[in-house]
């Protein structure tokens, strides 16, 4: 398979080398505008780098739309006469809907997948969908491309994809605010910095295998942890007075329309 970067970002780096490191039958070309980052994607090997999208993509299997969105008039632009309608464009650009692709690219084969940062550490997951008009082959190297960065789940449904973008997509940045509180919190209480971090990071690592591994209700595995009138239960009260769920669900709800505007160019 022939894959055509357009953007050379941190996100783009994390899928090459998912793609590199993971064994795929694959070539991979990057057009990145800035030279900084094109040293340090051309130090790969097995990469193919250059300053003009064009040449990036052209004979491509894959168009990876890899750019932010205020940047996407001008790459639609720069494919002009350049994409042919046996490509794929597959876009990671966050609140960008297909629509929206198609028309300005008047393209049929398409992809919209909403990455997260964790696939930076191979622990990320993907929410995705594609258009009918996509070839079977790149439906099933897309899911294992984005296997080998974490996990992944395919909707037919493109407003999953944007329910996920306010979960998944934003809610690396909720758990590191969670995180940064319960060390503040372990600091407040008498701990060097260096050791509340340690602890609290592993305490929310460590939770989220245990409910991925045990595939058990996350309601269940809290009560295991909570003996009546004891610390945890102290704790969890202080919570619910804080309204933590209902904040928890404001803030996804506030990404999620604030996704809507975005995507309605507001």
């Amino acid at each position: 398979m022939r894959i055509g970067f357009i953007g050379g970002g941190v996100m783009a780096e994390a899928i090459i080398a998912g793609i590199l490191d993971g064994g795929l039958d694959a070539q991979v070309a990057v057009g990145e505008p800035v030279a900084a980052r094109r040293e340090v994607l051309s130090k790969r090997s097995g990469l193919t780098v250059t300053a003009e999208n064009a040449e990036a993509v052209t004979g491509a299997d894959i168009v990876v739309l890899a750019v932010k969105p205020q940047q996407f008039e001008g790459v639609a632009a720069s494919l002009a006469g350049v994409l042919r309608a046996e490509q794929t464009v597959l876009s990671i650009m966050a609140g960008v809907k297909m629509h929206s692709i198609g028309l300005r690219l008047d393209h049929r084969r398409l992809i919209r997948v909403m990455p997260n940062t964790p696939m930076q550490v191979r622990q990320g997951i993907a929410a995705w969908t594609a258009t009918d008009d996509v070839p079977g082959d790149v439906i099933e190297f897309t899911g294992k491309m984005l296997r080998m960065l974490g996990d992944e789940l395919k909707f037919s449904d493109e407003r999953y994809v944007d329910i996920a973008t306010a979960l998944s997509g934003s809610g690396p940045a909720y758990v590191f605010m969670f995180i940064e509180s319960l060390a503040d919190a372990g600091v407040k209480l008498g701990l060097p910095a260096h050791v509340a971090r340690h602890l609290a990071t592993q305490t929310v690592l460590g939770s989220a295998a245990l409910a991925k591994e045990t595939k058990r209700h996350p309601a269940e595995l809290r009560n295991m942890v909570t003996s009546p009138g004891g610390t945890t239960a102290a704790g969890l009260h202080a919570l619910e007075e804080g309204a933590f769920r209902a904040t928890v669900t404001n803030a996804v709800q506030a990404a999620f329309e604030r996704g809507e505007e975005l995507a309605e160019g507001k």
